[in-house]
């Protein structure tokens, strides 16, 4: 039976129903081990995935810090840090930082020579404020370095249109982060990518952008046994077939995945098969997944909900067209994103503003000339 479970809820009842146990707090020798979540459930949402593996490597390790900027105390898809709140803010884990993004990342960036903090955007339109310490500091320190300094730093928050919200918050920045070399960037669609792509990239010794998506937050998704384990982690660099297909090659990430998964569902009725293909991470790119399934395909559509130009999607084409797929495409590669516009507020305009299952189908019936 699938249990449909809001985990903060749980979350603040075991709080306070176990506080003594939270407050044995086990000291680790700078490496990763990540323990298991204060409550395996069937089914869990994306935002209390991301819940969950901060709060287990915490408790597992002393060399982790979470840090937030100031907020009200209240559990919102938002501002779910309240609940780490509760359990690390009496001990040396959590550390209330400045609501200035380039403050708060420069002190992330400093203490990241000693321990492995975890730097939360309360969205990434924000990070803007503070793109030096992230591309010319993190990004490249180790390479400064000659490879003495590294920064494992983790830069997570909501990325891309949200609801309601307008220009100035509705930017996807993954192309953006993607460019610069020394950066790694992943971008979770489901519970389990959510949680194991964060333990992996807390694990990680270079800086991490993860990129999350607010209306993903409530969604719940079933989580299977080995993602209930206290050792899944998903590897960064490693893209995942979510569904098996033959005519067509849909590749996405973050909460458009779902997009394509819809869109497969209504043109398999119609006899269309589409394979679809969740990347997981930008950067590195798992090229060989894609190609592997455009060889086998002969038709690729890509789906992303950032702008056209120079885009994820536009990286997708070029390596497409570089590599030895190339020769087994029937039909030019399609492009499905967000319009080439800043944001609008009205809802029935902002719906026209990103991509809609519809807009996958008729792409795909284009590709396949039908």
């Amino acid at each position: 039976m699938k249990v449909h479970l809001s985990l903060w809820r749980v979350v603040i009842f075991f709080l306070y129903q176990h506080s003594s146990a939270y407050e044995r707090v086990a000291h680790g020798d700078g490496h990763l081990f990540c323990g298991a979540p204060v409550l395996c459930v069937r089914s869990m949402s994306g935002g209390d995935s991301k819940l969950s593996a901060p709060r287990t490597c915490c408790k597992r390790c002393a060399r982790k810090r979470l840090t937030s900027p100031p907020s009200a105390p209240s559990v919102t898809p938002t501002n779910r840090r309240f609940c780490l709140r509760l359990r690390f803010s009496r001990s040396r884990h959590f550390s209330h930082t400045f609501l200035y993004s380039f403050e708060s990342v420069s002190y992330d960036f400093s203490i990241a020579a000693g321990l492995r903090p975890i730097c939360e955007f309360m969205t990434f339109n924000f990070s803007m404020q503070a793109i030096d310490q992230v591309i010319n500091s993190a990004a490249k320190t180790y390479y400064m370095s000659a490879g003495l300094q590294p920064v494992p730093i983790v830069f997570r928050g909501p990325n891309g249109a949200s609801a309601g919200v307008a220009a100035q918050h509705s930017q996807c920045f993954a192309a953006w982060y993607a460019h610069c070399p020394g950066l790694k960037v992943v971008s979770p669609w489901n519970s389990e990518d959510a949680k194991g792509l964060l333990k992996a990239a807390i694990r990680d010794d270079n800086p991490v952008v993860l990129l999350e998506n607010e209306l993903m937050y409530g969604v719940p998704f079933e989580m299977s046994e080995e993602a209930q384990s206290k050792d899944f982690v998903v590897p960064i660099g490693k893209a995942k077939v979510e569904r098996q297909g033959t005519h067509v090659t849909l590749v996405s990430h973050s909460r458009f995945v779902g997009h394509c998964l819809d869109a497969a569902a209504v043109l398999s009725k119609e006899g269309i098969e589409c394979e679809v293909i969740n990347m997981r991470t930008i950067r590195p790119m798992d090229t060989e997944t894609i190609e592997a399934s455009v060889m086998k395909t002969n038709h690729l559509v890509t789906v992303e909900g950032g702008w056209p130009q120079f885009g994820v999607g536009a990286e997708i084409c070029a390596r497409i067209m570089e590599g030895p797929a190339f020769n087994y495409l029937d039909s030019p590669v399609t492009r499905v994103t967000g319009v080439d516009i800043p944001m609008p507020y009205a809802k029935i305009l902002e719906d026209n503003s990103l991509p809609q299952i519809k807009d996958i189908i008729f792409s795909v019936k284009k590709t396949l000339n039908v």
